[in-house]
């Protein structure tokens, strides 16, 4: 039995959000785009698409993430590969983009950046764009994050990024002061944070997400340890939770830096704060 656009759509609930998921959906299935699906409502589907789109859906519909299913994400100008084995890239992250770009146009270069835990290679993968000649270095313990950071350069024809496999800093032994910026989107999520259980989260990389005992303990280790890698008259600039950035501001002031600032996200939350380093040790 030949089934239409809008006999698929029809089967939906008029609910606004999730109409918008489902056209995502179907217009992916078919490879045209959402316009095309109100242009040409009466367009046959083949059953090899209704039954591609049926499925996806009910993946949807059980909670899996938007993203995972489509195999991509938008970030900054960019269109990433997405995998279950990175976290997806969240519009809230283009703020460590931004204000690492204004202070990175304010230096000459050579001009060195490191993005700790880059998962996709979101953060480097902008700023990369933004400006070729920057040296760029980004990390990740996941080999399999790395893979898909990886293709994500190769994708975009960007060859100013060299991947590393490490544990943060482990690298790098021994300490060499040689980056103008560190960036850092670390886990930060406590083990018993009732968000775990809720959305998109139930279904990304746990290793990238939780940070035990408490939450705080990556960024303690990102924090301590980046004065030893930044050179004179740099930044450290780090994601964190909601309700985090006292804690965080704090204790970059306990080692050192200073021009601390919390920054809010579009939301009104401070999500990323930064300090500044004005002698390398």
């Amino acid at each position: 039995m030949d089934v239409t656009i809008a006999a698929l759509l029809g089967d939906i609930k008029k609910d606004h959000f999730l109409r918008l998921d489902v056209e995502v959906l179907l217009a992916f299935v078919l490879g045209v785009s959402r316009a095309y699906l109100h242009t040409w409502p009466q367009q046959v589907v083949s059953d090899e698409d209704s039954q591609r789109f049926k499925s996806l859906w009910a993946r949807r519909l059980q909670g899996e993430p938007l993203a995972y299913l489509l195999g991509y994400r938008q970030f900054w100008s960019l269109t990433l590969k997405v995998t279950p084995d990175v976290l997806i890239p969240r519009p809230e992250t283009e703020l460590l983009v931004e204000q690492a770009l204004a202070f990175g146009e304010k230096k000459e270069t050579p001009f060195r950046v490191l993005d700790l835990g880059t998962g996709s290679g979101a953060i480097a993968l902008a700023l990369a764009v933004e400006h070729p000649e920057w040296e760029i270095s980004a990390i990740d313990k996941s080999v399999a994050a790395l893979d898909v950071a990886r293709e994500n350069a190769q994708n975009l024809r960007i060859d100013n990024i060299q991947f590393y496999h490490s544990d943060w800093f482990a690298v790098f032994q021994p300490a060499v002061s040689c980056f103008d910026v560190i960036i850092a989107n670390p886990p930060y999520i406590h083990p018993s944070d009732k968000h775990l259980q809720a959305g998109d989260l139930r279904y990304e990389p746990k290793q990238a997400l939780i940070s035990a005992p408490d939450g705080l303990t990556d960024l303690g280790k990102i924090i301590q340890e980046a004065p030893h890698y930044l050179v004179a008259g740099s930044w450290l600039m780090v994601e964190h939770g909601f309700d985090q950035a006292d804690s965080v501001a704090a204790f970059m002031l306990s080692q050192g830096f200073t021009q601390v600032q919390n920054i809010k996200d579009l939301a009104g939350i401070e999500r990323v704060t930064i300090g500044y380093r004005s002698l390398n040790l």
